[in-house]
This record gives structure tokens, sequence and C-alpha cells, in this order.
């Protein structure tokens, strides 16, 4: 009877694991991150950030805090000051293994693959930092500003 016991209460929690999907009842699928922005070695303020991976478009003024949906794919942040400084990092998501062990052993992985649909067994970074560069100025090639004419005082 007790060699019995252990393979039902398994089985048990295997099923029913594999039924609910333990991450993405206890997970979200939400993450807040913060977005910061360095141009010339310093932290620049009022910079318009968009963010984008596959399961949305979110909006935030640098430095700042947004909350995204997770997702197992890159994260792509585009940040834009006035006066033309501009920035692009493209993030990859990691596998958030806090609960993977457990989720192995309940659901004998079934988890992993409702998770990876939903985003909620991946993370992003906590702080996300923008380079940015300054526009690039136009060249002077030494023509002069009239249309070629030659002005004379």
């Amino acid at each position: 009877m007790r060699r019995l016991l252990f393979p039902l209460l398994f089985a048990s929690a295997t099923v029913s694991g594999s039924l609910t999907g333990c991450a993405t009842l206890t997970d979200s699928t939400d993450q807040t991150v913060l977005v910061q922005t360095i141009l010339d070695n310093r932290e620049v303020a009022n910079v318009g950030c968009i963010l984008t991976n596959q399961a949305g478009r979110w909006f935030v003024n640098a430095p700042g805090r947004v909350t995204i949906r997770r997702h197992s794919g890159p994260l792509t942040v585009d940040c834009k000051r006035e006066g033309g400084a501009s920035g692009h990092d493209v993030v990859a998501s990691k596998v958030n293994t806090s609960g993977l062990w457990g989720n192995l052993l309940v659901s004998a992985g079934a988890g992993y693959y409702v998770d990876k649909n939903t985003g909620a067994g991946f993370d992003y970074p906590a702080t996300l930092t923008v380079l940015m560069h300054d526009a690039p100025k136009p060249a002077d090639d030494g023509a002069t500003p009239s249309g070629g004419a030659t002005q004379i005082y």
C-alpha cells in the first residue's frame, strides 16, 4: 500500500499542475521597470521613451518608472530628447527561476510552457539604462549661404 501512495500523489500533483499552469496563477505578467537615460556620462531628464515588445507598447518620461507586460521576447527601448539626442537599446528577457523548481516538481514542467506563452515566467532587468547620443550636426562644406552668390558689405 505504501509503495502505491507515492506514485498516486505524484500523478495527482502532475495532472492538477498541468491543468492549472502553476506560475500563471501565482505570478503576474506585469513588471515595473525604471528607465534612465545617460548623455555624456550624466543622467539626463525629460527624455521621452517608448518601450515595445510582442505584448504591447508603453511610454515613459525618463527618468521614470513604467509597468510593462512581460514576454519571452526582447524589449526594445527607444528614447528621444528635445534638441535631437536619441538612444536605442534592446534588452533580452530571462527566465525567472525563482518558481521554476517547484513548478517542475509539481507539474512536471507543464507550467513552464504556459509561462512561455503568457510571459509570467520571464523578467527584464529592473533598471534599463539607455545611452543617448547627440544628433549629428550638419557638415560645414564651405558653401556660401545664399545659393552661391557672394555678399559684399
